[in-house]
């Protein structure tokens, strides 16, 4: 009995023995949380900032019209750097209301967002968003796509050391740059220009509202504007996306009720673009020589390309020519150079309808039988490069209009250029500065058209005829229209010359659509200067124009 009083109730001992086991779990829970933190500060520190993968930084080189107008790209991807001061305030108050409310203020991750995606990893859910600017920078543009918790959380690892080590500005600027918005867009230049037709520093508040919205789901909202069902929800998005703006101060009440929804570019592309690549394989060759490097290097090196071309111009051309005279088994082909005289800046080059069936260039590689072509020259003292043109028995649609630019130019020969102006991150990397010197003493023969008509010749004459051209000048553009027939050969693969086919007329043809070119001409004030600076120096002996090619 002495023992049993010497020992605790039951009770006690229970209570005792429960009090040590919870100390010790509370230890053992305390000791991982040191072990898991003392991990955590190892891993931090141990795991690098990679750099961006090659292929979101790539960049392309972009072709403008005479005026700035896209006319199109060249390159892996379609995407060119700008700095974030580029992109106006409102655009990117936008994406941060659209995509990351906290980005000013948070460390650069969402613990929820990572909580929420590890768990639906473990268990086999599908892909869970509402990460950070900052992790969808990281996870775009720096680590692979795989879904693992292994690289997730090296992701949040990467975010938060890139949100202590990198100001806001330039994580902002990064994620800008490379993130996806539909249409083969990376970025938001490309996206400005594939979506708006505009440069990233001219978009609107209610554009760059769009344009966030569509980051949510980029390949379902590229259709915007040409889909109803797919406008309307972004349109929905893009309310939401502005109410937050202005829930949040950074625009005000009478900004967000003064928006209106934007009209975005028609998508996919209309058939003219595919006619465009004629004039992009013209300018992204002389860029490239321009600039002494290959065209895949032009391609990739973010370049923009200011061209001469008028695009409103080409399009119109497109439809003028859209029906020449036809033959069964023969092939017509419509060639179309309009060129400035005394300057050599080639506004127009039309060089055939469809370059993913036939890419070769009628305009610049096509050869025209001279027959009459030249005869107003008869009777002229030509010197280089032109004497050399006169001489020529098959001369280009190109070369004819630079003959006809000397003489519109009164005697003043300068070579045709299709690249005024190549800049690379807002730096003028290249200037064109046309020059033209004398090279015709003498007169245009009275018989043969003045100033203002067009002379129309051909090469077979009546029937036999194989080529015809129209050909003429005034004072401000130099135009030859040129007709081609062509049938296939007997091998595979190959063709030969045919007679053009007489009905409609083709003389009729080239002289309608020179006629229309010219009317379209007068309207668009085709005689606005040139983008470089034109100096009266004279030109190298034998200089070639510049726009010509061999046959590819």
């Amino acid at each position: 009995m002495a023992g049993d009083r010497g020992r605790a109730p039951l009770r006690t001992r229970l209570r005792r023995t429960r009090t040590r086991r919870l100390r010790r779990l509370c230890y053992a829970f305390l000791a991982l949380i040191a072990v898991l933190c003392a991990a955590a500060v190892v891993a931090y520190h141990l795991t690098p900032i990679p750099q961006p993968h090659p292929e979101t930084v790539a960049q392309s080189t972009v072709f403008l019209d005479a005026d700035g107008a896209y006319l199109g790209r060249r390159g892996p991807a379609d995407r060119q750097d700008v700095p974030l001061s580029a992109v106006p305030r409102h655009v990117q108050d936008a994406v941060i209301a659209a995509e990351n409310r906290s980005f000013r203020t948070d460390s650069g991750v969402s613990p929820r967002a990572v909580a929420r995606a590890a768990l639906a990893t473990m268990t086999g859910g599908a892909p869970q968003g509402g990460s950070t600017i900052t992790q969808q920078y990281v996870k775009n543009a720096l680590l692979t796509p795989e879904h693992s918790l292994s690289r997730k959380a090296r992701e949040a690892l990467i975010a938060i050391k890139l949100d202590r080590t990198r100001g806001k500005d330039e994580i902002l600027q990064g994620y800008l740059n490379t993130v996806y918005f539909g249409r083969g867009a990376a970025g938001i230049q490309s996206a400005a220009r594939n979506y708006f037709g505009v440069d990233a520093k001219n978009l609107t508040l209610a554009q760059g509202a769009a344009l966030a919205s569509i980051i949510n789901i980029p390949s379902y909202y590229e259709k915007a504007g040409s889909d109803p069902k797919v406008t309307a929800k972004l349109k929905r998005r893009w309310e939401w996306v502005l109410d937050a703006m202005a829930a949040s101060g950074s625009i005000t009440k009478r900004l967000r009720a003064q928006a209106r929804f934007p009209a975005f570019r028609f998508y996919p592309p209309g058939r003219t673009d595919g006619q465009r690549q004629y004039l992009i394989d013209v300018a992204a060759k002389e860029a490239a020589d321009r600039l002494g490097i290959t065209e895949d290097q032009l391609a990739s090196g973010g370049y923009s390309v200011r061209t001469t071309f008028d695009l409103a111009l080409q399009d119109i051309t497109a439809q003028l020519v859209e029906n020449p005279p036809t033959r069964k088994g023969v092939r017509v082909h419509t060639a179309v150079v309009g060129m400035v005289p005394g300057d050599g800046a080639v506004r127009l080059l039309y060089g055939g309808s469809d370059y993913a069936r036939r890419p070769f260039n009628d305009a610049v590689s096509g050869a025209v039988e001279a027959g009459t072509a030249l005869e107003p020259f008869s009777g002229m003292k030509a010197a280089e490069p032109l004497r050399t043109l006169l001489k020529s028995a098959a001369p280009t649609p190109v070369s004819l209009a630079s003959a006809y630019a000397t003489l519109a130019a009164d005697g003043r020969y300068a070579a045709p250029y299709t690249v005024a102006l190549i800049t690379r991150a807002g730096r003028t990397v290249y200037q064109a500065r046309p020059s033209a010197r004398r090279v015709l003493d003498g007169h245009a023969d009275p018989a043969n058209p003045p100033t203002g008509d067009f002379f129309t010749g051909g090469a077979g004459g009546g029937t036999t005829r194989r080529t015809l051209w129209t050909t003429g000048y005034d004072g401000r553009l130099a135009l030859t229209v040129a007709l081609f027939a062509d049938r296939t050969g007997g091998r595979n693969g190959t063709t030969v010359p045919a007679q053009l086919p007489n009905q409609p007329s083709p003389a009729d043809f080239t002289r309608s659509v020179a006629d229309g070119i010219r009317g379209a001409a007068t309207e668009d004030n085709i005689e606005r200067a040139p983008q470089g600076s034109t100096e009266q120096t004279p030109l190298p002996p034998a200089a070639p124009p510049a726009v010509q090619s061999s046959r590819r």
